[in-house]
C-alpha cells in the first residue's frame, strides 16, 4: 500500500513566516515512503532550495487548489477567504470550532465539497491534551517584547516598541534586547504567572537568559484567588494562564483589575498577555478589549506621570519563525508519519470533532 501524498501550503497571512513541515521533517516522511510536495514561498523562513534539495516535488503558490484529490493539505493558518467548495483533506489551525468569525462559511465549503479538516489545535492524545504546541515560543517572544519595551521606557521612549519584524533567529533577539538593558541602571523583576505551563516555560527561560530576575508563580501561589497585589510589586507581568469560563472557573476573581492598577505604589510597568484573550467568556486581567500586532505592538492601559502598557498579540511565535517551526514541527511529524493510517492516533478524534461541528452546522 502507497503511502499518501502530502503538499504543503505556502503561508499568506501577512508577517508569517512559519511552516507546519520543516525541510528536515520533509526528508523524515520522504524517507518513510510519502510523496511531498512544496509550494513555492516568498514567506517561509526556510527557502524553497532546501526543499528541492531533499527531493520535494515544487508547486507554484495556491497550487493546492488543483492538487490530486488524495492530496493530504498541509498548513498553518488560515486559507484565503474565497467561497469554493473543499474537496481535499486539509491539516492546518482553522479557527471555527468556537463560532469565531467565519466560521460558518468556512465549515459549509468543507461540507459541499466533501473535504475533511484535521484541525491542529484538536489533535489530542488520549490525555486531551495537544500533541503539538508553538506554547514555548509564546511564552519566550511575549517575555522578550515584554522585557525590550521595558528597558525602552526607560530611556524614556514612546511608544516603548515601534512596528516589529521577525528575527532570524532567537540570538539576535537577545542581543538587540541587552543592548537596551545595557544602558539602564538596574534589571526589571518579572512575575510569570502560569510558569509550569509551556508558555511559563518558554517566559522563564528568557528571563534566565537574559539575567532578569523572574518570579514563578503557577496553581499554589493563585489558588487563593486574586486580584493579587502583589503584581503591583512587579516590574513586568507575564500572564501565561487561559481560562475558559467554563464550569468552577466562572467564579474565579480576576488577577488584576484597574482600581488595583490605579494605586499610587504601582511599579508595574509592562504586562505580556501569551493567553491574549479580551474576547473571551472569562479573561484574568480584564482590562482591556483588542489584541495588539506587530505593527502596533503596545497598548497604553494608564498615562501619566507612571504609565502601563500592554502586549497582547495573538501569533507572538512568528517573532521566531526558525525556532518555532522547529519545535512544532519535531512535535508534529510523528503523527503526520502515521497518516497511512487515519483510523489509529490522533486522527479519529480530530475527524469525529470536524464531522460533529459541520453537521451542527448544517
Amino acid at each position: 500500500m502507497s503511502k499518501p501524498h502530502i503538499w504543503l501550503r505556502a503561508e499568506t497571512k501577512k508577517q508569517e513566516q512559519r511552516t507546519g513541515l520543516t525541510p528536515t521533517n520533509a526528508r523524515k516522511l520522504i524517507d518513510a515512503g510519502f510523496k511531498v510536495t512544496v509550494e513555492r514561498s516568498r514567506q517561509n523562513i526556510f527557502n524553497d532550495d532546501l526543499y528541492q534539495q531533499i527531493n520535494c516535488s515544487m508547486a507554484e503558490l495556491g497550487g493546492w487548489q488543483n492538487a490530486p484529490e488524495n492530496a493530504i493539505i498541509l498548513g498553518l493558518k488560515e486559507l484565503p477567504a474565497e467561497n469554493f467548495p473543499l474537496t481535499h483533506q486539509h491539516i492546518y489551525f482553522a479557527h471555527a470550532y468556537k463560532e469565531q468569525n467565519g466560521w460558518q462559511d468556512l465549515l459549509t465549503r468543507f461540507t459541499t465539497g466533501g473535504g475533511h479538516l484535521y484541525d491542529l489545535e484538536f489533535l489530542l492524545d488520549e490525555n486531551n491534551r495537544r500533541v503539538a504546541a508553538f506554547g514555548y515560543w509564546a511564552g519566550f517572544a511575549g517575555a522578550a517584547l515584554a522585557a525590550l519595551a521595558w528597558a525602552n521606557k526607560q530611556q524614556g521612549l514612546q511608544p516603548p516598541l515601534a512596528p516589529i519584524e521577525s528575527y532570524p533567529n532567537k540570538q539576535c533577539l537577545i542581543d538587540d534586547i541587552s543592548k537596551v538593558m545595557t544602558l539602564n541602571d538596574k534589571k526589571p523583576r518579572m512575575l510569570v504567572i502560569g510558569a509550569k505551563g509551556r508558555s511559563g516555560s518558554g517566559a522563564v527561560t528568557l528571563a534566565s537568559e537574559l539575567g532578569i530576575e523572574v518570579v514563578e508563580w503557577d496553581l499554589a501561589e493563585t489558588q487563593k484567588g486574586g486580584p493579587f497585589i502583589e503584581i503591583n510589586q512587579m516590574d513586568i507581568l507575564v500572564n501565561c494562564v487561559f481560562i475558559s469560563g467554563e464550569g468552577s472557573s466562572k467564579n474565579l476573581p480576576p488577577f488584576i483589575t484597574t482600581e488595583l492598577l490605579g494605586q499610587t505604589n504601582r511599579k508595574l510597568s509592562m504586562i505580556a498577555d501569551i493567553s491574549c484573550d479580551p474576547y473571551g467568556s472569562y479573561n484574568p486581567l480584564p482590562i482591556y478589549q483588542e489584541c495588539t500586532t506587530f505593527n502596533s505592538p503596545c497598548l497604553r492601559i494608564i498615562e501619566g506621570d507612571n504609565p502601563l502598557d500592554l502586549i497582547a498579540i495573538d501569533h507572538l511565535p512568528s517573532l521566531l519563525p526558525k525556532e518555532s517551526s522547529e519545535d512544532y514541527g519535531q512535535q508534529l511529524v510523528e503523527h503526520l508519519l502515521s497518516l497511512d493510517n487515519l483510523s489509529s492516533g490522533v486522527w479519529p478524534k480530530a475527524l469525529a470533532l470536524f464531522k460533529q461541528k459541520a453537521a451542527f452546522n448544517q
